[in-house]
């Protein structure tokens, strides 16, 4: 026995000596698992020299692999979508303007081409806001989404039509709060018509106070003109704009610090219920399908091709007035929102179907807070810088508009709860505004009531009557 244990001792002695020499029991189990591994990383050399060098050989690698990721990001942004068919109207139009110089058909070709650039960039803009968060993604929803009407609202008063910038910007307003709105809560509530959809009731009510105070930065102006208040006359009522805009910025960047910093994450509440309930959705695991930087690069391209669009849009919105007879404040208030809100409009409903309303919110009234809070008096500063004298007087029918359209919206949103027939009604109400508008003739100008190419022939015999009633009082 003691000779057994002595020859075990010595054997296991040197195979301690053994592993000393060559280095630890673990490197000697790594080096015996990793061994074929390390025999084709010998061999590694032989297959680099087939083309000559390492950086040689990786070359046609790399570009393959570049031209791949062109194509696919090409291939899901482009033709991906069944809408992207309207794309070539864009080009047809500048050759439209160019051969025949036809108001209507420019201003309508220039209003299909529109369409589909306005939803991919929405589109862009959802890719971007997978990497960012749901807050700041809500956020970036509604910029970019109120990028269309920002540049038709820029190339517009640099034109100095600023009237077609008011009514524009109003218009987009009431078709988010009622169209968008409206199509997200019916949808939703058609794929849900078992159960009743939630939102945040706290951030709807923050959005919906919002709109009240850009209700009264509008209403103040035009009723301090119309009651014919104004101490210094035609001053004072662009003064009050200016400052009210300067207000109501500054309101919009406490609002963008209290919603970012302050009250973090507000789509948190809607999951938590619905985890409690468990309905959550597979949805939710969703992947971007493009990267952070093509994102990025879509969103450059889409924008300078609408900027492009819109300057022809624009110039074309007059003669399109004359040529169909359709009053410019139905072209401003309702065509050009349909367009610019073609975005939001897709992005909303897509969300309320997935039982995401805090999202769709944050896009419709989103949008609309940001246009009634930040464009609106962005437009009416940068017409201060420029010399445009832009204000906040929309007129009186406009205003009162708006002023009726944000009560019934609010009373909407005050229960935290949607259902298709809300939508049903936010959608009509639309309908009644849009009707509206196309028996609305917008009054010119005072002092331009007579020589107004755009006032109609029974304005004009009104005012011709009245003169002549005036002549015969005095003895004339």
């Amino acid at each position: 026995m003691d000779q057994n244990l002595q020859v075990v001792g010595t054997q296991s002695q040197l195979e301690m000596g053994t592993l000393a020499q060559n280095g630890s029991p673990h490197e000697f189990e790594e080096q015996s698992l990793f061994s074929p591994e390390l025999g084709t990383q010998k061999m590694q050399p032989c297959r680099i020299s087939e083309y000559g060098s390492a950086p040689g050989g990786f070359q046609p690698g790399v570009s393959k692999m570049w031209r791949n990721v062109v194509y696919k990001s090409i291939k899901t942004v482009i033709f991906s979508n069944k809408l992207n068919v309207l794309i070539p109207f864009g080009p047809l139009a500048i050759l439209v303007h160019i051969l025949t110089g036809h108001n209507g058909l420019v201003f309508l070709l220039s209003l299909l081409g529109i369409i589909p650039l306005a939803e991919r960039l929405g589109y862009a803009t959802e890719q971007l806001a997978m990497y960012t968060g749901p807050t700041i993604g809500g956020l970036l929803n509604a910029t970019f989404g109120n990028a269309t009407e920002l540049i038709i609202a820029i190339y517009a008063m640099r034109n100095g039509m600023l009237r077609v910038v008011q009514l524009s910007l109003l218009g987009s307003i009431l078709s988010n709060m009622l169209l968008v709105l409206g199509c997200a809560f019916f949808c939703g509530g058609l794929v849900f018509y078992r159960k009743e959809q939630v939102f945040n009731k706290a951030t709807a009510t923050v959005n919906s106070g919002l709109l009240l105070m850009a209700v009264m930065g509008l209403l103040f102006p035009a009723v301090l003109h119309y009651t014919h208040t104004e101490v210094h006359y035609g001053k004072s009522e662009l003064a009050l704009s200016r400052f009210s805009s300067c207000i109501m910025l500054g309101v919009y960047a406490a609002y963008l610090f209290f919603q970012l910093k302050t009250q973090k994450d507000p789509y948190i509440p809607l999951s938590e219920e619905g985890s409690q309930n468990g309905e959550n959705d597979n949805d939710d695991d969703e992947t971007p399908e493009i990267s952070k930087w093509e994102s990025i690069f879509w969103l450059s391209i889409m924008t300078a091709w609408i900027s492009i669009l819109s300057e022809y849009l624009v110039d074309a919105i007059e003669g399109t007035s004359q040529t169909w007879n359709i009053p410019i404040s139905f072209i401003g208030v309702i065509l050009l929102p349909i367009v610019g809100n073609a975005a939001e409009h897709a992005g909303a409903i897509m969300f309320a179907m997935k039982d995401k309303l805090d999202i769709s919110l944050g896009i419709a009234i989103g949008s609309s807070t940001q246009i009634s809070m930040f464009v609106i008096p962005f437009c009416v500063v940068v017409g201060w810088i420029v010399g445009q004298p832009m204000d906040l007087n929309f007129r009186l029918f406009e205003t009162a508009t708006l002023f009726i359209t944000v009560i019934v919206v609010a009373f909407f949103l005050q229960e935290g709860s949607s259902n298709y027939f809300k939508g049903l009604m936010l959608i009509l109400c639309y309908v009644i505004v849009a009707a509206s508008f196309f028996v609305h003739e917008d009054p010119p100008p005072e002092g331009q009531l007579l020589h107004s190419p755009f006032a109609s022939h029974n304005t004009t015999i009104i005012a011709t009557a009245s003169l002549r009633g005036l002549s015969s009082r005095v003895g004339l």
